[in-house]
């Protein structure tokens, strides 16, 4: 009877007799802790100090207990909260159940905030740090100098600017953990929002010597959020723009994807390509980290808030999509988004 209950926890169990010998470990307890726990002492499957003074209290005094475990597999350590409860055997003689809760994503998810929010501090005490010595500056000795106040002022401006993208940034950010499970059903022609954002960039771009190209189809029916999915595309092209060859090109194209595995249907895929300088393979898959730079002064030169490609990211997911990312040093980088197309139409 015990033994069908325990198997229907979803969380490992381990059931301890009168010994002080594993004699039930269900599914979950087998597939974490492994099947070689069965028949053997608490003592050589648990270890743990922390763990065995409550499981020790349950068989001497009968008391429950709770205890921190951290259960090792290669590099990767799991951290569970253990329930110790004495119970009374059939034979009469006590026995000791133990359940394990899993709290490593509650633990990750913590450290994860503690570094963004040391990650925001650090991003907005820089700027801050300078603009203050501006204002010292131009309070003390530049007062009378013309010329150094009209260039203090134009670099405190230009602080203040990246401020304000870094927390609108961070409030898209927010906006979008909050719509993650809502998503967006606007019938949209991707190909007229890369036309739209194409011209809004152009002008600079071409201040900068790069030439933006489209191949598009005449229409690319999909469901999306209009001003989301317009961000994404004004992101990647501006990267494009910013860390593409100078003079060069960056080009954008949509094709057609009959059918998508992780999709699971038709889908429309946008690919933004650069002839940079590309990106060193040991930084590619950490790209979409919030704050995360492959070039840390030069993101901040170039206004970089270090947020744009985990916006993107978002995004994508909130589409239910696919980021692709994808370069090489001296070639140049190529990003994909994939899209599931409009239902009920077809793709190409």
């Amino acid at each position: 009877m015990i033994e069908s209950i325990l198997s229907a926890l979803i969380e490992p169990a381990l059931l301890l007799d009168a010994g002080g010998r594993v004699t039930i470990a269900n599914p979950a307890a087998q597939d974490r802790l492994g099947v070689w726990v069965i028949g053997r002492s608490y003592v050589s499957v648990l270890r743990q100090p922390a763990l065995l003074g409550p499981v020790e209290d349950a068989y001497a005094k009968g008391v429950t207990g709770t205890a921190r475990f951290t259960h090792t597999t290669g590099e990767v350590d799991t951290i569970f909260r253990v329930t110790v409860s004495p119970l009374a055997g059939v034979d009469g003689r006590r026995h000791v159940l133990l359940v394990f809760r899993d709290l490593s994503e509650a633990y990750a998810g913590e450290s994860m905030r503690r570094d963004f929010v040391a990650n925001v501090s650090h991003e907005l005490k820089t700027p801050l740090t300078a603009v203050s010595g501006f204002i010292e500056t131009l309070q003390g000795p530049a007062r009378s100098d013309a010329a150094a106040r009209e260039r203090f002022l134009g670099l405190m401006a230009k602080e203040v600017t990246r401020m304000n993208r870094l927390v609108g940034d961070l409030l898209s950010l927010s906006r979008l953990e909050g719509q993650s499970r809502k998503r967006p059903t606007e019938r949209l022609d991707l190909s007229a929002l890369v036309g739209e954002a194409l011209s809004t960039l152009r002008p600079g771009a071409e201040a900068m010597g790069v030439t933006l190209e489209a191949e598009v189809p005449p229409e690319a029916i999909a469901p999306g959020d209009r001003d989301q999915l317009t961000q994404v595309l004004t992101n990647l092209v501006e990267n494009g723009i910013k860390y593409g060859a100078h003079p060069g090109s960056v080009r954008v194209a949509i094709t057609a994807v009959a059918r998508e595995p992780v999709i699971k249907g038709p889908a429309w895929r946008i690919t933004v390509t650069d002839a940079g300088g590309g990106i060193p393979p040991e930084h590619v898959p950490r790209l979409t980290e919030r704050f995360y730079r492959v070039d840390t002064g030069r993101s901040r030169e170039q206004g970089g808030t270090g947020l744009g490609l985990a916006i993107v990211k978002h995004i994508v997911n909130r589409h239910r999509g696919r980021l692709r990312i994808e370069s090489t040093v001296g070639q140049g980088t190529e990003i994909s988004v994939t899209l599931p197309a409009e239902a009920g139409r077809r793709s190409g």
